[in-house]
């Protein structure tokens, strides 16, 4: 008797380490939950008017639209002229809105028995004077003239038809979503003869023109530019402008050149490009040269910033410095380095005549949705014509708020940069999954144990399977509150500045060239561990659920049969091998070495469900490996549920004698005890797909309330109600006992007499 009442005791104080220890757990995880969220910078609401899209505290405007708020017009309203289309032809233009910088097409077109026929016979431009868009006398197109017979003749043709050339050339080529690689070819040869004409400079007409065509080729589809026969295209195009460059000065929205004359007394030479910013808005690129800056300029105003230190070796006072300024690197197609988002990346060039550089300094204010991306590298290139492609010799790269580098060359740098997706939290949703898996878990260690160490005065055959039940659910919840936090998440840091400063001025060791511009985090074998873990489990838990659920049909609705042979045996070869096989798979079909985001998720050690614009994907583990199973078993779950409630518990028996009252509230609670049981209310996670976002809301924290303290409606329904735990418990602490109080009833004889 003595070593029973120990045993007792032993149950309870081990009942209380294993409570007490999870908690313990669960408090943790929030105090490091709660220390993690306070360091996140609140961004302060903005009010943006014309379709803008607050962003990081600021406006981000549709191209229609600039301005601080997006409330000042960019765009030249739809117009009409009339032009003299030759000496006997006057016809009526029209065209639509056209926005700030850029061409529009007429809607009249050539007509169709001409070479261009079908194509736009003028376009227009739409430039800014002051706060006011203005627009441009139109250009008229030659019908009878198109890219291949322009190209047979440019290099022939004299200074007079130079001019017509090159304004018929940017017309064919003021559709840029249009052009096809052979397109491109062609009118890139065409400004490239141009460019090599004598004095063209000179030529302002044709220049322009044809600085007008190059920016237009800048905006052709990318796929277009995916062709080897281009690269040989492309380079002698970029190494003419470089030459063209120390004579002109244009600019245009893709592509910009500046030069100026060398003094005797030139040290250093500063390019710099900004966004004009004097009237409150951004406008086009400025340009700028500056002489002996003895540094380059701090702070993020400009773009691109470009510092020739000048090896005075001439007595001659003329000497010429040009820059080309580019807006994207469609010219510089790389076949190591590969781009996959759509931000854009400047090259800058310096040429110089008549002096020689002894160093470049570089530095580059970077563009990107810092909602969305963090900056994780970059590397300090140069376009090298003898691979025609980017390297990083005798480049050192710099790290504060500016991307810096430092070369021994002068033409055609650029930053190659690698970004990072930033991962968000819900963090509401968080607090409450812990505070309820913490219930949980203490739940279902008293359930296990109660139902283990009770088995045989219960005598009761279920033990098993709510046992299996039980500690596959807490097993899952164990691994999920320990480990469900990428450990990544803690170090990451959205604070670029800071990961820039933790290396020295310039570096040339670790200017190493990417390979992409988007990478992936740390890898953290650690983190898919878990996700296998939970997904196992996980689904190893439905998998009994349904077991339950056929174990209680079997039991109430054949209780005249007994159970199959070896059911057990089988049931557990089932609950726990079908769930493995699953996994088994779905790592097999989406797990690669670095490639570990494929079968989970980064912001938690969960299974993959978004794609990269965060948007749910049928092609991720999530619908196919974990959704589909789970409502498939939820489905048969409710046929059982639905099934016993009609037959079993709410049938109506005519024999019942008890109170009425109390056979409802009996019947509620068998309810509600199947329910849990068979899981059903994971169903609200499936409401919470809707698109309405408040509704989605309401069904995301009903689905964490209910489930996740789904261990300790198991225990409450299926232990601390049994008589058996309560007779226990009395055992074990005498305080909860209740003594018994006699009950002394009189009761009185009546003889009734027929009479």
């Amino acid at each position: 008797m003595p070593s029973l009442h120990w045993g007792r005791v032993l149950v309870g104080i081990t009942c209380c380490v294993v409570t007490v220890t999870l908690w313990a757990l669960c408090i943790w995880q929030l105090v490091l939950r709660f220390k993690t969220d306070t360091t996140d910078s609140v961004v302060p609401p903005c009010i943006c008017l014309n379709s803008g899209i607050c962003r990081d505290g600021a406006c981000v405007c549709p191209e229609e639209w600039v301005g601080s708020l997006c409330e000042i017009v960019n765009f030249c309203e739809a117009s009409t002229c009339t032009v003299n289309i030759s000496e006997s032809v006057i016809k009526n233009l029209t065209f639509e809105r056209i926005i700030v910088g850029k061409y529009g097409n007429s809607k009249e077109k050539c007509k169709p028995d001409t070479v261009n026929g079908n194509t736009s016979i003028a376009i227009r431009m739409c430039s800014r004077e002051g706060r006011t868009p203005t627009l441009e006398p139109p250009k008229i197109l030659n019908c009878d003239e198109n890219l291949d017979s322009l190209a047979s003749q440019v290099e022939t043709a004299d200074p007079s038809n130079i001019s017509a050339i090159a304004s018929n050339t940017q017309i064919l080529t003021s559709m840029p979503d249009q052009l096809t690689t052979e397109n491109i070819t062609v009118a890139a040869n065409i400004a490239m003869q141009i460019l090599k004409k004598p004095n063209i400079s000179e030529d302002s007409q044709a220049s322009v023109a044809v600085m007008a065509t190059v920016s237009q080729l800048l905006d052709a589809n990318e796929t277009a530019f995916n062709h080897s026969n281009l690269i040989n295209v492309t380079s002698s195009l970029t190494q003419t402008m470089e030459k063209f460059s120390l004579t002109s000065n244009i600019s245009q929205p893709n592509v910009a050149i500046q030069s100026a004359p060398l003094k005797l007394s030139s040290s250093t030479i500063l390019f710099s490009a900004q966004r004009d910013t004097a009237l409150g808005y951004h406008q086009s690129t400025k340009l700028e040269i500056q002489e002996n800056t003895p540094e380059l300029i701090g702070g993020l105003s400009s773009e691109v910033q470009i510092l020739l230190n000048i090896t005075n070796n001439s007595s001659s006072d003329n000497g010429r410095v040009g820059f080309v300024l580019y807006q994207n690197d469609k010219l510089f197609p790389s076949r190591i380095y590969q781009s996959h988002g759509s931000f854009s990346k400047q090259i800058v060039s310096g040429n110089i005549d008549g002096r020689t550089t002894s160093g470049v300094e570089i530095a580059f204010s970077p563009k990107y949705n810092t909602s969305e991306l963090q900056l994780r590298d970059h590397a300090c290139v140069f376009w090298d014509y003898t691979v025609n492609d980017w390297s990083t010799a005798g480049c050192a790269k710099g790290r504060d708020e500016l991307l810096r580098c430092r070369c021994n060359h002068t033409t055609n740098f650029a930053v190659l940069m690698a970004f990072q997706i930033k991962y968000k939290y819900a963090k509401p949703l968080e607090y409450i999954s812990y505070i309820g898996v913490g219930l949980s878990m203490a739940g279902l260690v008293i359930t296990i144990l109660f139902q283990i160490f009770t088995r045989k005065t219960r005598k009761f055959s279920v033990t098993w399977m709510l046992v299996s039940l039980c500690f596959s659910m807490l097993i899952f919840n164990t691994i999920f509150i320990s480990g469900i936090e990428n450990r990544n998440a803690r170090n990451h840091s959205s604070d670029t500045t800071a990961y820039y400063q933790q290396h020295p001025p310039y570096d040339t060791t670790s200017n190493t060239l990417l390979r992409s511009d988007m990478v992936d985090p740390p890898a953290d074998s650690w983190c898919t561990a878990v996700a296998v873990l939970l997904h196992y489990f996980l689904l190893a838990t439905f998998m009994w659920t349904a077991l339950n659920s056929a174990h209680l049909y079997l039991l109430l609705l054949r209780a005249m049969k007994p159970l199959p042979e070896h059911f057990l045996v089988t049931a557990s070869v089932i609950g726990w091998g079908i769930p493995a096989v699953v996994v088994a798979i779905t790592l097999g079909a989406t797990y690669r070495e670095g490639k570990a985001l494929h079968y989970r998720q980064e912001e938690f050690c969960w299974l993959a469900a978004l794609d990269q614009k965060q948007n749910f994907s049928v092609q991720k583990p999530m619908l196919w490996s974990f959704l589909l199973p789970v409502a498939l078993i939820l489905l048969f779950n409710i046929i059982i549920f639905i099934k016993i409630s009609v037959s079993v518990i709410w049938k109506k028996n005519k024999n019942l004698t008890r109170n009425k009252k109390d056979s409802f509230m009996k019947k509620v609670i068998g309810t509600v005890a199947i329910v849990v049981v068979l899981g059903i209310t994971w169903t609200i996670g499936y409401l919470r797909l809707i698109s309405q976002e408040e509704k989605s809301l309401v069904f995301s924290y009903l689905f964490c309330i209910l489930n996740a303290t789904q261990g300790l409606q198991i225990c409450i329904l299926y232990t601390f109600r049994s008589p058996v735990f309560k007779k226990k418990v009395s055992e074990v602490f005498p305080v909860f006992s209740v003594q018994e109080l006699p009950l002394y009833l009189r009761s009185k004889t009546y003889y009734i007499s027929k009479s």
